[in-house]
């Protein structure tokens, strides 16, 4: 299956336009401070929340933390990659073409290491603790846990043969395709947080990118999220008043999560002004597996998450043993969960069509 790609600005032009243009949305362009004590407020406030709303929510949340590290992979232009060295394939073969590679000798990941680990970083606030996403960590803490790491994790080379040898390289970076002009193309779990001069000069040391031009460098950037399991239901309210939180700052990772905890949060808002209950996403479904994450895992240590087939429900055991190929399983998990969507739909969302 072919991977799903947005362009990032016709996708926010797109959502901006129909918001515009909605008859039933008044739109007002001002800095929120407070949370609003009266009625229902859907507080979808991120990735880099104001700080006077920050201190807001830590007073209404009574937490004193709500922040992690994220950081941004650098974007190189795609005619400044040397295609002579660089091919495009995807991984074992598999989606097409929709990747650039560019395949590294042990010497040259050795010099890559060396200048990687040795390189500058721009320093955190002193007054910051450091927590790093763990699906998220930047190239250059990825390396400090061992020579090895990279080119077990963003840099891993199987399935990526080099036409040149025909065998798989010691070392391989990967270049994803970042919008529908495909003049520009992302180092895939390339994050980081160098200054900008030690990314050019290190980044330049990939073999295909000795002259790159990059449009955008690494950069880290703060991420502001609640303690959800602490603070929400599976319907994304607060156990203690009738706001709701949604989005990033509930804790969710990712353009499609976040948006699918925003349409949850508008209908629960919605039934909640009319006096009827909130509804919660079917458990067998994304949507479901995310709100039960975010609103019932271990508190003690709290990290965001994209979904993956971990947070779904495990199927009965009889199917697993019918199914023991993961994919047939997977296959399986996803047919059950549109079903279940398609009775949700029908059954639980049919009142809301009314008002």
């Amino acid at each position: 299956m072919r991977p799903f790609r947005v362009d990032r600005v016709k996708f926010a032009e797109f959502v901006t336009e129909k918001i515009e243009r909605h008859p039933s949305i008044e739109i007002v362009r001002e800095e929120i401070k407070e949370i609003p004590s009266d009625g229902v407020s859907i507080i979808a406030t991120g990735p880099l929340t104001s700080d006077a709303l920050t201190a807001e929510i830590m007073r209404f949340t009574g937490d004193d933390q709500l922040y992690f590290y994220d950081a941004i992979a650098p974007i190189v232009a795609a005619d400044s990659i040397d295609m002579s060295i660089a091919f495009k394939a995807a991984r074992y073969g598999k989606g097409g073409d929709d990747y650039i590679n560019c395949p590294m000798s042990e010497d040259e990941y050795a010099a890559f290491f060396n200048a990687l680990v040795e390189a500058k970083s721009v320093p955190l606030k002193r007054f910051e603790e450091t927590r790093w996403f763990e699906s998220c960590l930047p190239i250059e803490e990825i390396a400090r846990r061992g020579v090895d790491t990279l080119r077990f994790g963003p840099m891993k080379p199987k399935g990526l043969p080099d036409p040149r040898t025909g065998r798989e390289p010691f070392a391989c970076v990967q270049l994803r395709q970042e919008n529908l002009m495909a003049d520009a193309y992302g180092l895939v779990g390339f994050q980081n947080h160098l200054r900008y001069g030690e990314q050019e000069r290190v980044l330049k040391l990939i073999p295909g990118l000795a002259n790159a031009d990059f449009l955008q460098f690494g950069q880290i950037h703060r991420n502001t999220f609640i303690n959800s399991p602490k603070i929400l239901n599976e319907t994304l309210e607060t156990r203690t008043a009738p706001n709701i939180f949604a989005g990033q700052i509930t804790g969710v990772e990712g353009y499609v999560e976040s948006v699918a905890t925003g349409w949850l949060a508008g209908i629960n808002a919605a039934l909640t002004l009319a006096g009827r209950p909130p509804v919660t996403a079917p458990q067998t479904s994304a949507t479901g597996a995310l709100c039960r994450y975010i609103s019932s895992v271990e508190t003690k240590n709290f990290q965001p998450v994209n979904i993956t087939f971990g947070l779904l429900e495990p199927l009965p055991v009889e199917l697993r043993k019918k199914h023991r190929n993961k994919r047939e399983r997977h296959i399986v998990q996803v047919e059950r969960a549109l079903e279940a969507w398609n009775q949700f739909i029908t059954a639980e969302l049919q009142h809301v069509r009314e008002f």
